[in-house]
């Protein structure tokens, strides 16, 4: 299956991808995650794209379609879960355009619908290791030891792009600038709304209520 994730910042992208993954053997390629490696590598995309993750601003199309496009194309025959892309329609349709020059099509869409203010309790509450990335939250997720992983020991930071003020200039970015690839996708292909306000394990049950309709039926049966 080829699915593409679509939900404000913070409504659990990113976990409800990794349980879509672990159930049907899917790759999960999260741009977000992505862009940050090129950042740390300090590659010329991760040059380029720093500036605009760091204030909350969407990264031009032209950036994260050329990093996106040989991940894509490496995961189209055994499948993928696309996780923060694409963000904008011109976005979507250049990926419909590369899949199609290969006979092949997006699936299914499922958009994660989940309140700002939610969002804005999860994010800014949101703790991450600088050394192995492991996420925490202060209030839902705390570490055995306040303000130090798990892991490996060392001092939990907040990201610069889970701050109040960043938080919300991204929330408004997507709000303006990513909410009409919800319209393009209803007019082009099989799309989903699912609830996302509520407890993760909900939210998995609704994505795998939709997905299971599609899947092959070996794969139905995986433990998440």
């Amino acid at each position: 299956m080829r699915i593409v994730l679509l939900g404000a910042p913070g409504a659990g992208k990113g976990t409800q991808c990794k349980r879509i993954v672990s159930k049907y053997g899917l790759l999960h390629l999260s741009s977000g995650d992505i862009l940050r490696q090129e950042r740390s590598a300090g590659t010329e995309l991760g040059k380029k794209a720093q500036g605009y993750m760091d204030s909350g601003a969407l990264v031009p199309d032209e950036i994260i379609v050329e990093m996106m496009a040989g991940a894509i194309i490496k995961a189209s025959e055994s499948g993928f879960v696309l996780d923060g892309f694409p963000r904008t329609v011109d976005q979507a349709a250049q990926l419909d355009k590369s899949l199609k020059s290969s006979g092949k099509k997006i699936d299914a869409v499922l958009s994660l619908q989940i309140d700002d203010k939610v969002v804005a309790q999860r994010m800014t509450g949101r703790r991450s290791c600088p050394k192995c990335g492991a996420v925490y939250h202060i209030e839902n997720l705390k570490p055995k030891v306040n303000g130090i992983c798990d892991g490996c020991g060392s001092k939990l930071i907040q990201r610069p792009d889970d701050t109040p003020e960043v938080v919300a200039n991204r929330l408004r970015t997507y709000h303006q600038q990513t909410k009409p690839v919800v319209d393009y996708y209803k007019k082009n292909g099989t799309f989903y709304d699912i609830d996302a306000n509520s407890d993760a394990s909900d939210v998995t049950a609704l994505v795998i209520g939709h997905l299971d309709k599609m899947a092959p039926v070996g794969s139905r049966c995986r433990i998440l």
